[in-house]
């Protein structure tokens, strides 16, 4: 063993020790590397640096714009509705159904382009349904990349297996479009019934207060308050009657904040004491969930398990609370809400009044306001945004920030025609990835569907700069001879072993050289090794090469991968929580893989 392999091995050993210690953040032990690598003279200063430039790297940043420009115009509301409508409020269903749907996406692109598309939908169908987004971003991004283990163009590793089999000089037969699928279609099974099974064992609960949201925390604040309620009004009620002389606030201390008849398709989101209320019209409500059980048993109304007809409209991303206060020179005070027609002129929802005394539920409009008051509104988020912009001086100043953000759905079919650009060129023109979904994140933004600025903060650099300095890393482990080094000595102490004994060392080699090295690498460093070691044991080196490929996909246990690098920010999760749920999936990998090709090759 030379110098540079003995200290390129002491370098893994302390990115893995900084992996897992978490002395330092993940994107700074990638820093780390890119510094010291070239220091110690293991990669020069160009090749330390063009991690940062690789195709890899260029093209996440791209599909990541792309999918905030398909976020930003509501593209992908139209993804999440119909995994609500059939997962209902099941967590493990939720989970099997996103993961399940990414996975198949993966199949036919890269996966990387498929979690990062659909990852703003899995944050929408998290908020909505209160579910944690660390028990389905993890599931989702391993069935990501599981799923490109179902067609050979899935991942980099089948993709480049052909040009690879060969054996002592001859050419061996290419593998088939689906020739693996059987195997991959077992893998994405098992992967799914893993987590279904033990998700909520192995899968951290990332809810914390910071997911919560300004309109929870609000709703915490005020005691008369809950999630909003939808209730129907039945065919039988005598109607329609007006909102003010059914006195829902004033018997019920329930505030209407929505009036809609799914017959019609009408929608209300500002809510006046005139809008009547007739037979067959749903009403999305707050209050108190005694009080809004005990209004709606009053009139006969039915409230519903959970938001149906206004599901969409009032999401989280959509809709919600913010507390205002009247600031000095408001043209508000010394009047009430009714004088100066708020909800008519504002387009929001008064929910409560809160003086210096006291907080009002009920005749918010009829409370004579003074500077300092504090309002608390609810309606679309568009209409606050609005109102923020209103020039000085302002009738309300916002004492909470806002969630949601302005959507651009006129923008829509610009966005989705730049995604299909992208990929059209990726499939059938043999552009380079990252040049393809770079046009498309360029025409996002030259066509307004992201302003330079929105692109630029959409980009979660930590992800950029992780994967950047983990590339020079696998350089260095390959141009030093370190990988292939190890590879014979493990091989050569092996021995002969059957078939299928060799395919399950290739598997376990293949696993540990992906979580240290680039997919790709691994899969060109192992596949001619581990063919010419099959020939000598008698196995069949085609299979044997597939496992190589097969296996370069089954990098769970570190966050290295790029898409576990891509949701781990935004999953909040730990190099431990990947530890934790990998290992078990890793094993379960492996058993699957062979088990497979046991049944169906061998």
């Amino acid at each position: 063993m030379t110098q540079d392999m003995i200290l390129t091995l002491l370098v893994l050993f302390l990115a893995v020790f900084l992996f897992v210690s978490e002395w330092v953040r993940v994107d700074v032990v990638s820093i780390i590397m890119m510094v010291i690598l070239p220091l110690m003279g293991l990669v020069s200063p160009k090749q330390a640096f063009d991690g940062l430039s690789s195709n890899a790297v260029v093209s996440i940043i791209a599909v990541i714009i792309i999918g905030a420009g398909l976020d930003k115009t509501g593209v992908m509301n139209k993804v999440a509705s119909p995994i609500i409508k059939f997962g209902g409020r099941s967590e493990a269903r939720i989970m099997c159904l996103v993961a399940g749907t990414v996975g198949i996406i993966s199949s036919m692109m890269q996966n990387i382009g498929a979690a990062a598309l659909f990852m703003p939908a899995t944050q929408r169908v998290s908020k909505r349904l209160g579910i944690p987004i660390s028990r389905l971003l993890m599931p989702m991004g391993f069935c990501a990349i599981i799923g490109g283990t179902l067609t050979l163009v899935g991942a980099s590793p089948t993709i480049l297996l052909n040009d690879l089999l060969v054996v002592k000089g001859q050419k061996l037969e290419p593998f088939k479009l689906f020739t693996q699928t059987p195997i991959g279609i077992g893998l994405l099974g098992s992967a799914l019934a893993y987590f279904a099974l033990f998700g909520r064992k192995i899968l951290p609960a990332g809810q914390g207060e910071e997911d919560a949201g300004i309109t929870a925390k609000l709703i915490a604040v005020y005691n008369a308050l809950d999630v909003p309620y939808e209730v129907e009004v039945p065919e039988t009620f005598s109607g329609p009657q007006c909102l003010a002389a059914l006195r829902l606030r004033h018997d019920f201390l329930v505030s209407v904040v929505a009036i809609g008849n799914p017959r019609t398709g009408a929608r209300r989101f500002f809510v006046r004491g005139r809008d009547a209320v007739g037979p067959g019209d749903v009403l999305a409500v707050l209050g108190d969930k005694e009080r809004v059980f005990k209004m709606a048993a009053y009139f006969g109304w039915k409230v519903k398990p959970s938001l149906d007809y206004f599901a969409d409209d009032l999401a989280r991303t959509n809709a919600g609370l913010a507390e205002t206060i009247v600031s000095p020179r408001s043209e508000l005070i010394g009047k009430t809400l009714s004088e100066v027609n708020f909800a008519e002129r504002f387009r929001l929802n008064p929910v409560a009044v809160q003086t210096k005394d006291r907080i009002y539920y009920s005749g918010v409009n009829y409370v004579r306001l003074k500077v300092g008051d504090v309002l608390l509104l609810q309606g679309p988020w568009g209409r606050f945004h609005v109102l923020r912009s209103m020039p000085q001086p302002r009738a309300l100043t916002f004492a909470t920030p806002l969630e949601g953000e302005i959507l651009r759905p006129e923008k829509a079919k610009w966005a989705v025609f730049w995604l299909a650009l992208a990929l059209t060129q990726t499939v059938f023109l043999d552009v380079r990835l990252s040049v393809a979904l770079m046009s498309g994140a360029l025409g996002m933004i030259l066509t307004g569907v992201l302003t330079i600025d929105e692109a630029y903060q959409s980009v979660d650099w930590m992800t950029v700069f992780l994967l950047g300095g983990l590339i020079p890393l696998g350089v260095a482990f390959e141009q030093t001879g370190t990988a292939a080094y190890i590879a014979n000595k493990i091989l050569e102490a092996v021995g002969n072993v059957p078939p299928i004994g060799l395919m399950a060392l290739v598997a376990l080699l293949t696993t540990g050289f992906t979580l240290v090295i680039s997919n790709v690498g691994a899969t060109v460093l192992l596949v001619p090794l581990c063919m010419n070691m099959a020939v000598l044991s008698g196995a069949d080196p085609r299979m044997t090469a597939m496992v190589v490929a097969l296996s370069a996909s089954n990098s769970f246990i570190l966050p290295t991968h790029q898409v576990n690098a891509l949701v781990m920010r935004p999953g909040g999760y730990r190099t431990a929580d990947y530890l934790k749920a990998g290992s078990g999936l890793s094993i379960l990998y492996i058993a699957v893989m062979l088990g497979m090709i046991k049944l169906f090759y061998l």
